[in-house]
């Protein structure tokens, strides 16, 4: 979401409005909030306490008609001291509840979002800076954390202690009362004023904080490419660019911040200076006693900190709800590739091999956009090799992802399931039973930062060192796996980087191979690989493949050569079909391609698309 929509989205909805949306989300936080209350209750009330103590001990203790009564004042020093201890329990009572009430909230707010953001489609996370996603459930929650806990406590006590300071004021002089309101009602109508101005400027705090994260995890990412090319000075300065804007952006909301404060400060000294004027003149005249004023100011201070601790409740309460919003709006974002099981009229997909239905598929990356696919029919048939070729940018991927409902198609449907066991549209099988049985091996083969057999074991968890080191040597990797320094204890580092190009994609063939699915979708990968791991991916790809529907698509002719069948992808529509024997004396792009890569077979490997 850029600044402006930002903008445009905190314009249109307030304060309030957003935390209401957000308490919505957040049921374990609603249902810690009536014991925390009470005991906010007590702490507030427990702090008038010493204001009337303080105003009995001087007019009826000090100032007693038969001379001071130390027995009374004993008294109520005494009750000031049980109060102020039952006062202290309170609040360390509700400080305990509210930290765990707020985490609790915090912790399932974090894990919706998460969940949530891996709902979303490739397309929309694509579209997405990866940075800002991750700004979202870790920054934002913190800074909202944050807030709960001090700026929660702080308000809590403070909304508390305003009110029975009010009511207590006002038993004791209702004129000196309404001076001081009189004095606050103009802060009042201009912090509305503030909040505005200060909800605008944390929205573009917290998605500068997003393009901080967004830039920095881009360059560490990339850093082999940044010492490769000699742009450090260059990424530096892209970087150097996104905290001047974030330093910026906390500068000008901080200037918002310190004019509120300033006249924070201000009204409280006015406030101060009339009641002790005005009470001094009413004294004299005999409507209030000593001990009424000397409480009475008490009471003011009561009064006024809440007030002055406002704008800092403000700051971080703005800060923290431009973040909440942007949580929200995660949250508020429809995935567009649904699991129909929260429905609850899920199908399972039918028992045996799977074969594959497209029904006049066509499929756009943006409404408007030049199709990926173009009105595609096709049928493959199931525990049958099916290569796609076609040159970079024909749409090979794009169906990829849709046999394996990563994205869904603009028109048309994809069908799994054979004439036998009959066909389920993938737009109503259920997650659960669609991963079981459908299987893709990526290009990249990504690694998570764990040991060999711990990423092995994210095809089917449960798997012991034994049986995944069983399942490697299945597919010929023994040798390999021997060579490791921990055998499949070895850590594989983050993104898998401390293994080859090549090895990370053997780890990823071997997950495939524990997950055992009925149709596998791969995106071939053995080129910019030595000789030897070259053998090692083939060998394994021909024994994972072997007796199941496989989709390859094949950057490689030698693939296509040895697949059943050859799909040729062109501007996304399939123009050619056969094996490719039949295709390669076929007059067509299949023809063409082959023969560039038998000009160019002899230097470097061969490769399409």
């Amino acid at each position: 979401m850029s600044t402006a929509s930002t903008v445009d989205t905190e314009r249109r909805e307030g304060a309030f409005a957003t935390l209401r949306r957000g308490l919505r989300t957040m049921p374990e936080f609603r249902r810690g909030l009536p014991a925390t209350f009470a005991l906010a209750l007590v702490a507030t009330a427990g702090r008038v306490v010493v204001p009337i103590a303080v105003q009995q001990v001087i007019d009826r203790g000090l100032l007693a008609p038969g001379g001071p009564d130390l027995g009374l004042v004993r008294t109520l020093v005494l009750v000031c001291a049980v109060v102020v201890l039952v006062t202290g329990v309170a609040v360390y009572r509700m400080n305990v509840r509210l930290f765990r009430t707020t985490e609790t909230a915090l912790a399932g707010l974090r894990s919706r979002a998460f969940r949530h953001v891996h709902d979303l489609s490739v397309l929309h996370q694509q579209g997405e800076r990866r940075g800002s996603l991750v700004s979202r459930v870790t920054s934002d929650v913190d800074q909202l954390s944050t807030f709960m806990q001090w700026g929660g406590v702080i308000g809590v006590v403070s909304l508390g202690q305003l009110v029975v300071a009010t009511v207590v004021m006002s038993v004791y002089s209702w004129q000196l009362t309404l001076l001081v309101i009189a004095c606050f009602v103009p802060l009042a109508l201009a912090v509305r004023w503030f909040a505005r101005r200060l909800q605008v400027a944390y929205g573009v705090v917290r998605e500068r904080v997003g393009d901080v994260l967004a830039a920095v995890s881009e360059s560490v990412v990339g850093a082999p490419t940044v010492r490769a090319y000699g742009i450090r000075e260059r990424t530096a300065a892209r970087l150097d660019r996104s905290i001047g804007r974030h330093y910026r952006a906390q500068v000008d909301a901080q200037k918002v911040t310190a004019a509120v404060f300033v006249s924070g400060e201000f009204v409280a000294a006015l406030a101060n200076a009339a009641v002790i004027v005005v009470g001094v003149l009413l004294g004299l005249a005999g409507e209030i006693t000593a001990g009424t004023l000397v409480a009475f100011l008490f009471l003011v201070t009561l009064f006024v900190a809440p007030v002055q601790t406002a704008t800092e409740v403000l700051n971080e309460g703005q800060n923290a709800i431009a973040g909440f919003r942007r949580v929200l709006d995660v949250l508020d974002t429809e995935p567009d590739v649904r699991d129909p099981a929260a429905t609850g009229s899920a199908l399972e997909l039918p028992d045996g091999p799977l074969g594959v239905r497209l029904e006049h598929v066509t499929f756009r990356y943006a409404p408007g956009a030049r199709p990926a696919l173009d009105d595609v029919d096709l049928a493959l048939a199931p525990q049958r090799s099916y290569a796609v070729v076609g040159e970079t940018g024909s749409g090979k991927t794009t169906l990829a992802k849709l046999v394996t409902r990563l994205m869904d198609p603009t028109e048309g449907r994809v069908l799994l399931g054979s004439d036998r066991a009959g066909w389920v549209p993938l737009t109503e099988v259920a997650f659960s039973s669609l991963r079981r049985r459908v299987g893709m091996v990526p290009q990249d083969g990504f690694l998570f930062d764990a040991t060999v057999a711990d990423n092995v074991r994210y095809g089917r968890p449960g798997l012991t060192d034994a049986q995944v080191t069983a399942a490697l040597e299945e597919l010929g990797l023994g040798d390999w796996l021997a060579g490791l320094a921990h055998g499949v204890a070895t850590p594989v580092g983050q993104r898998g980087e401390s293994l080859s190009a090549g090895e990370r994609q053997l780890v990823a063939i071997a997950r495939a191979h524990v997950a055992a699915p009925d149709l596998l979708v791969l995106d071939e990968a053995t080129s910019a690989v030595d000789p030897a791991t070259e053998r090692r991916l083939t060998q394994a790809l021909e024994r994972l493949t072997e007796g199941r529907t496989t989709l390859t698509i094949a950057h490689r002719l030698s693939t296509a050569e040895r697949a059943d069948e050859v799909l040729v992808v062109d501007a996304g529509r399939v123009v050619q079909r056969g094996t490719h024997a039949d295709l390669v004396d076929a007059v067509g792009p299949y023809a063409r391609l082959h023969a560039s890569w038998r000009r160019s077979s002899a230097g470097t490997p061969e490769r399409v698309g």
